[in-house]
């Protein structure tokens, strides 16, 4: 009767003939490259051999290339340069460059958006916020080159208002401009996606002849759901602001029940200049 197998010491030749250390490191690299930065830290957190590997320049530059494509330092190693032969391959990926540029890129972006957070929640009382705060939130987000994992990260949450997450969801569509399957996504992944808000908007009466008509005012409940895909009007709205024949936009939180409780009384009044 054949004996019993029997553990083997880390490194034995018998545990490298079927351990995952024995697959070419190629390959372990192109499958981890599949891997978001969270699965690929907790992978790195196995062994010596994981951690190494899951450090790899090729790795790190793929994931910062794709969240920040602007903001990529050239002085760093190169894709291409990753591959160019194995041997300076193997080199390279025991660098960890790329890996700690993305770290400290994501813990200064969550600095940043924490200061937008918090100039939001200053400027705001009782959900109410002017208009010309919710542009300087919007142009923070543009002159730091926030990307689309960084709303999704850091304002796209069920922890902060409503107010934010419409500026979160105003920034995709518009400064991004953000693919509209990707833009619901991540609202229906964050659970914000049933938050609603009503749209109040002001016109200034037209003309006929030497007759003016009375100004005009409209409303519109909507979800940020209904925001990210139909409610264009809404939408072009507050985009445009006070422009032209609009004199004033309101965006107020509609809570709990959407059909049975009206608008709260506090106000986001979005004076736009």
């Amino acid at each position: 009767m054949e004996a019993p197998l029997r553990p083997t010491e880390p490194g034995s030749s018998h545990r490298r003939g079927i351990g995952l250390d024995s697959i070419p490191e190629d390959l372990v690299i192109a499958i981890a490259s599949y891997l978001g930065p969270r699965d690929l830290l907790s992978l790195g957190s196995c062994s010596h051999f994981w951690y190494h590997l899951c450090a790899s320049d090729y790795l790190w530059a793929s994931l910062s290339a794709c969240r920040w494509p602007l903001l990529v330092p050239p002085c760093l190693p190169s894709l291409a340069a990753e591959g160019s032969s194995s041997s300076s391959s193997s080199s390279s990926r025991s660098s960890s460059e790329w890996k700690e540029f993305y770290i400290r890129r994501h813990q200064e972006m969550a600095s940043r958006v924490s200061n937008v957070v918090t100039f939001v929640k200053n400027c705001s009382q009782n959900e109410s916020l002017e208009g010309s705060d919710f542009l300087k939130a919007v142009a923070d987000l543009q002159s730091m080159g926030a990307g689309f994992l960084d709303i999704k990260f850091f304002l796209l949450t069920v922890k902060h208002s409503v107010l934010l997450n419409l500026i979160g969801l105003h920034y995709l569509i518009f400064s991004l401009r953000v693919p509209g399957i990707d833009v619901t996504e991540a609202l229906r992944s964050s659970c914000i996606a049933e938050r609603r808000v009503c749209v109040n908007w002001f016109k200034l009466g037209r003309w006929f002849y030497v007759f003016r008509h009375p100004d005009e005012s409209r409303s519109r409940r909507v979800s940020l759901w209904e925001l990210a895909t139909s409610e264009e009007e809404v939408r072009s709205v507050l985009n445009r602001g006070v422009i032209h024949e609009v004199l004033r936009v309101q965006i107020t939180k509609v809570v709990g029940d959407p059909r049975r409780n009206p608008c709260i009384s506090s106000r986001f009044a979005a004076g736009f200049p």
